[in-house]
């Protein structure tokens, strides 16, 4: 099958980019209301780009009365959020994130998840979280239907136990994060395989 994706509207391109890209990680971002209200939201247009400097992306798209999301807002009046990777055991949380709620309403609260305050940024990280990447904007992509906003990481939040200091491995054995599989389908990680010379060696996830 050949499809010329110059034929198709937006949303045709979009079903199809979305739902053949996958499993994409999942940045459940917190960021700050004007008022001081913190607001979290899952996107999974987001990966990292670099480590020199150190970078993350996210795509946020716009709302189809050309408003922008929340946390757009957010990232473009204070330049700072927290991205946190989601595991198996708070991926209902982050799902509930994404509902609409009410102006000034919090999301954590309604998940039920808990602040606990950044070291080097004003948005406070997700205390069940495995993992949070403290972030000030680097730069700023803009399109006709999306922000895309490059974050520089300033700090990392791992929870204990996760990361092997001396050789600065993680400890894949114990990391479970789920990625986004299209719609409303996630995936989990558990599934693992090896390949190449760990694959020979007879290597555990835990050789990686």
């Amino acid at each position: 099958m050949e499809i010329d994706f110059q034929t198709l509207d937006p949303y045709a391109r979009y079903k199809l980019m979305a739902s053949l890209i996958v499993p994409r990680p999942i940045a459940l971002i917190t960021t700050l209301e004007p008022e001081g209200t913190v607001n979290a939201a899952p996107f999974s247009m987001f990966n990292m780009v670099g480590e020199d400097p150190p970078l993350v992306f996210v795509s946020i798209n716009r709302l189809h009365d050309g408003r922008i999301k929340d946390t757009a807002a957010n990232i473009l009046r204070t330049g700072e959020f927290v991205v946190h990777l989601t595991d198996e055991a708070m991926a209902e949380q982050m799902h509930a994130c994404g509902d609409s709620l009410p102006r000034g309403s919090s999301e954590l609260a309604h998940a039920g998840l808990h602040a606990i305050p950044s070291n080097s940024v004003a948005p406070p990280r997700i205390a069940e979280a495995p993992v949070a990447f403290e972030c000030v904007l680097h730069e700023t992509m803009e399109t006709e239907s999306r922000y895309v906003f490059f974050g520089r990481v300033k700090w990392l939040a791992v929870r204990d136990g996760l990361v092997d200091t001396e050789r600065w491995r993680v400890q894949l054995q114990d990391y479970k994060p789920v990625g986004r599989f299209g719609a409303s389908f996630y995936v989990g990680t558990q599934q693992r395989f090896a390949l190449g010379a760990a694959a020979s060696a007879g290597s555990a996830i835990d050789q990686l």
